[in-house]
């Protein structure tokens, strides 16, 4: 079925997935961990307060999974909707949580606005997740974790993000992993946090 106002074109479905999976691979492969990562982790360990995760549109969908990943692996954490945050939900936030906030262009509005009302209550504990180098969340974070300034959208227009969310999820779970490991996290205390479906069961099989 054609739909009204698009122009449908040919192509080798197979070959162009392969590409496509292979740009974001590339992506994932290219990124540089410096030692703003180990401080990140290091700031992660030592948080006080909770993890509080944040950003919008397809990034806020990677904070989201991020907060859920950490909450599962002993690391309490909650997601912040930035325009909620400005209805409400800043409140949420005290001054010893620890902010992770993703945004590629580093420039979402929402983003930066919560991130500035966030100093004005005393909140400077910032990790931001960016690629821009001309970024604002890189000012307004006290630990930079840079995706790599050219990350290349296999996206045909080249503006549906894909690899660089595929670079925001790898670092998220490398962060979140290697946290779990630094604090010796077991399956049994895994499964106290995730004691239903097919994860519950192995936990309570391996106990």
């Amino acid at each position: 079925m054609q739909l009204a106002g698009f122009e449908p074109t040919t192509l080798n479905i197979k070959e162009n997935m392969t590409a496509i999976i292979a740009k974001e691979a590339d992506a994932m492969k290219a990124i540089n961990i410096t030692d703003a990562f180990e401080d990140a982790v290091n700031a992660l360990l030592s948080c006080k307060g909770r993890v509080v995760t944040t950003g919008i549109g397809k990034a806020g969908h990677i904070a989201h999974k991020f907060a859920s990943t950490l909450s599962s692996t002993g690391t309490p954490a909650f997601h912040v909707h930035p325009a909620e945050a400005g209805h409400g939900d800043m409140g949420m936030i005290t001054e010893g949580d620890l902010i992770v906030a993703f945004s590629t262009s580093g420039k979402s509005n929402e983003v930066i606005e919560m991130l500035q009302i966030a100093r004005d209550l005393g909140i400077h504990s910032v990790i931001g997740i960016t690629s821009h180098t001309d970024s604002p969340l890189r000012d307004l974070s006290e630990i930079v974790l840079d995706m790599g300034p050219d990350i290349e959208e296999p996206c045909p227009i080249k503006v549906t993000p894909s690899a660089t969310i595929a670079v925001m999820l790898a670092i998220s779970d490398a962060l979140a992993l290697t946290l779990m490991e630094l604090k010796g996290f077991t399956a049994e205390q895994y499964g106290q946090r995730h004691h239903k479906g097919y994860l519950g069961s192995i936990t309570r099989e391996n106990k």
